[in-house]
């Protein structure tokens, strides 16, 4: 793909070069080779960008000041998120997969419905009634439940289970292991016995367009309604979202967060590590959780009255830096009582 012809596609500015100049994939500068597209974010990965085989550079607006006594070969290219327009254009330059139909081992229940150019590998197993679109790929091992719904240009990577009923858009990647609508943990105890009864887990689950879910992560159905993963949420591996949650557009779940039942992740939304959410949370829009943070039960986190990208952090979560007062005030009190003692 040539240069100009990402420019067309992606925007930005071309500063220096042949537009005609071709580009087969992305690199770093420390690896890169003809034909490579590297990105700089300042003037240092700019020297090194300079310095490699590179045969285009994507850069922040401002970074690159001709050099007349200086000779480039390379492409350059301007843009205010350079970062971004690499990711993008990486996309771009990946070739498609094969497609392959359907594997002779793969086992296709009755009345399912495939999409054109659908690959279903080695192994895998599609319940009766199931729905796959165009484009999307069933890896081996994987198994899709009875009236499964999965969209377009999907990747199912093997050994997901998806159970029956759920719901899958399109553009959506999942990756190893995962399983997606599960029972929820809900449980009715009798009193006189103690003795538990599941309570009914009856509802489903949607995950809407463009969602990534890590490898090993497990999402619950709703145990009478919904469980909801809205457009463009990521998720990393090890993370687990419980029965009747609602997971807002874009938000950022890493690996180990645990979301316990019915509570409400609000668009854009960040959760570091290890963060835990009790039952029945209301995260707001844009809120960030820091590593290991713990809302519990029935809370909610807001941003209001904070500024933008705010941190919480800490058991109960609450802003950092009021966390980094009450430790610096314990730690002053801890110094006086030991110097109180002591004398």
């Amino acid at each position: 793909m040539k240069i100009g012809e990402l420019i067309k596609t992606l925007g930005g500015k071309l500063l220096h070069g042949d537009a005609h100049t071709e580009i087969r994939a992305v690199n770093s500068s420390d690896h890169a080779v003809v034909g490579d597209l590297v990105f700089a974010e300042d003037a240092a990965a700019v020297a090194a960008a300079l310095k490699s085989a590179a045969s285009a550079l994507v850069l922040k607006a401002g970074l690159f000041v001709p050099d007349p006594a200086r000779a480039l070969t390379i492409a350059i290219v301007e843009d205010e998120q350079p970062r971004l327009w690499f990711a993008r254009a990486a996309k771009l330059l990946a070739p498609p997969l094969p497609v392959a139909g359907v594997h002779p081992s793969a086992v296709i229940g009755a009345n399912v419905r495939l999409g054109p150019d659908v690959t279903i590998a080695a192994c895998a197993v599609i319940g009766d009634g199931a729905e796959i679109g165009a484009g999307t790929r069933i890896e081996a091992g994987a198994v899709i439940g009875e009236g499964v719904r999965i969209g377009q240009q999907c990747r199912i990577y093997p050994r997901v289970v998806v159970y029956p009923g759920a719901t899958i858009g399109n553009r959506v990647m999942v990756h190893a292991g995962v399983v997606l609508g599960a029972d929820g943990f809900g449980y009715v105890r009798d009193p006189s016995t103690g003795a538990y009864t599941q309570f009914p887990q009856q509802g489903t689950l949607v995950i809407e367009d463009d969602v990534e879910i890590g490898a090993n992560s497990t999402i619950d159905r709703g145990a009478l309604a919904e469980t909801r993963v809205r457009r463009g949420a990521k998720f990393d591996n090890l993370v687990h979202v419980g029965h009747n949650c609602d997971i807002g557009e874009d938000v950022i779940l890493v690996a180990l967060t645990g979301i316990s039942g019915s509570s409400t992740i609000g668009k854009g939304a960040v959760l570091a590590g290890q963060v835990g959410i009790g039952d029945h949370v209301n995260v707001g829009p844009g809120v960030i959780l820091g590593g290991q943070a713990g809302v519990f039960s029935g809370k909610t986190i807001t941003n209001e009255g904070l500024k933008p990208g705010t941190v919480h952090w800490g058991t109960p979560a609450r802003p950092l830096q009021q966390v980094l007062r009450e430790q610096a005030t314990l730690a002053r009190l801890a110094k006086r009582k030991k110097a109180t003692s002591s004398s």
